[in-house]
């Protein structure tokens, strides 16, 4: 995992993609399920750094280099790698 605050844009809004190169960005929650920048972004949803582990707290993120695509926990979209699957 990374820090958490260096991941958000200029605007205070968590990133998709990460710049240089446009690598997808999974949002690590304290359940280990993971988000979506879009959910990341909806102030409907209660996501907090710190506090009570509750499955909305904010643990890390990652890029999701390579493998099968990630699904986000609350809306399930799909969230591809940077490079795909290995054996495919």
């Amino acid at each position: 995992m990374s820090d958490i605050p260096n991941i958000k844009s200029d605007d205070g809004t968590y990133l998709a993609y990460a710049w240089p190169g446009g690598y997808p960005i999974v949002y690590v929650m304290d359940d280990a399920e993971v988000l979506c920048a879009d959910c990341m972004n909806d102030p409907s949803n209660p996501i907090h750094g710190g506090g009570e582990a509750d499955g909305w707290r904010l643990d890390g993120y990652q890029i999701h280099w390579e493998g099968a695509p990630e699904v986000c926990a609350h809306c399930n979209k799909e969230i591809p790698s940077a490079y795909g699957e290995p054996d495919a």
